[in-house]
């Protein structure tokens, strides 16, 4: 009896003793970068600048706090290394590695080969995605006039193997020219290369669509969302002589309750289960994850700025300088390589046409 009383209530009574709060935390950071790569592939996808961006600090921030990365993230972590860097290759001023001579389109290249080697079974698309972004380094710093930088850098991208010295003499040759408008180089664009990354990307986003903090938020807003829906029967108050208000809370509670229902059927295709006591966990790590976005305020914000704000003449030399370089109807490539203050794609087309209309271009 005395032994008995110097345990544990949960040792005593044979109860369920909690894992360790660091194995806890280690699992829902994983689930927290799986999501933040998820998210961030799927703003890449949208050519969304503003959002990747947000969503790219969140990855970094994640990674940046990996002592050694483990076995299973390392794919995600290269794939957010890689995006993040493509969405740079343009800017020839941006530096992710001690040395200064390597580009962004040469530092994500050594993390698409770390890419490669943890995936045998997209040989094709590997290959594709290699030898355009090999061209694409050369590219950019022939357009931006550095002819001896893209000699130097042939140099060190490729080695004496006999599959590489075909592309290997086609670019010397190009480099020579001191042309960056060769057939070879525009018909191996850089739009070309964003395409086929995003062709990659959405592989990816199938592989992760089972993500479990992206099932658990679905069900947290399906929950919400039901409870709106009642809540919303209860409270408003209807004024007869108001009916055009009316129409516009009863549209807004019948399309809610459409989204309801396709999440309730989206969420049968995968059963989640959590243990006993994971539901707390889970919830802690959305907050975290709205607390190091700042969703709230960002999404007001950007839905006023999107409704009020005014196109700045910086903005439209940014449009006007976009359309010169990748051509009008490119507008996500436009987005994501422009400075615009939370535009979208649609709006650019818009803005595009009214300069047209004024004749200001």
């Amino acid at each position: 009896m005395a032994e008995a009383a110097g345990c544990s209530p949960g040792e005593a009574g044979g109860g369920w003793i909690p894992p360790p709060p660091a194995e806890v935390e280690a699992v829902a950071a994983d689930w927290m970068l799986e999501f933040a790569c998820y998210c961030l592939c799927r703003r890449f996808r949208e050519g969304c600048a503003a959002e990747f961006r947000r969503w790219r600090d969140v990855a970094q921030a994640l990674i940046n706090r990996l002592s050694k990365i483990p076995t299973h993230q390392k794919k995600t972590v290269y794939l957010c290394q890689l995006l993040i860097r493509i969405a740079e290759g343009k800017n020839l001023e941006c530096h992710f590695d001690n040395d200064q001579r390597i580009s962004p389109l040469e530092s994500a290249l050594s993390f698409w080969i770390l890419l490669e080697r943890e995936e045998i079974k997209l040989e094709k698309i590997h290959e594709d995605i290699h030898c355009l972004i090999q061209i694409q380094i050369v590219a950019v710093h022939m357009e931006n006039g550095y002819f001896r930088e893209a000699a130097e850098v042939l140099e060190r991208l490729f080695t004496d193997s006999d599959s590489d010295k075909p592309l290997r003499v086609k670019l010397a040759t190009v480099i020579k020219s001191k042309d960056p408008y060769v057939p070879l180089l525009q018909s191996f664009s850089y739009n070309l290369l964003i395409n086929k990354i995003k062709s990659y990307v959405e592989l990816y986003m199938k592989e992760n669509e089972t993500n479990f903090l992206i099932q658990a938020a679905m069900k947290q807003v399906e929950s919400e969302g039901l409870g709106a829906t009642a809540l919303q029967n209860k409270t408003v108050n209807v004024n007869e002589n108001d009916k055009g208000n009316l129409e516009t809370k009863e549209r807004s509670m019948e399309g809610q309750q459409r989204f309801t229902n396709q999440s309730a059927e989206d969420t049968k295709k995968t059963t989640i289960r959590p243990r006993s006591g994971w539901k707390h966990r889970v919830s802690r790590v959305l907050q975290s994850l709205n607390s190091l976005q700042n969703v709230e305020e960002h999404e007001d914000a950007l839905a006023c700025g999107r409704r009020r704000q005014r196109w700045t003449y910086k903005e439209d030399l940014e449009l006007k300088s976009g359309v010169k370089e990748f051509g009008v109807g490119n507008w996500a490539k436009i987005l994501v390589h422009g400075d615009f203050n939370n535009r979208t794609s649609v709006m650019l087309k818009d803005r595009w046409r009214t300069l047209c209309r004024l004749e200001q271009v």
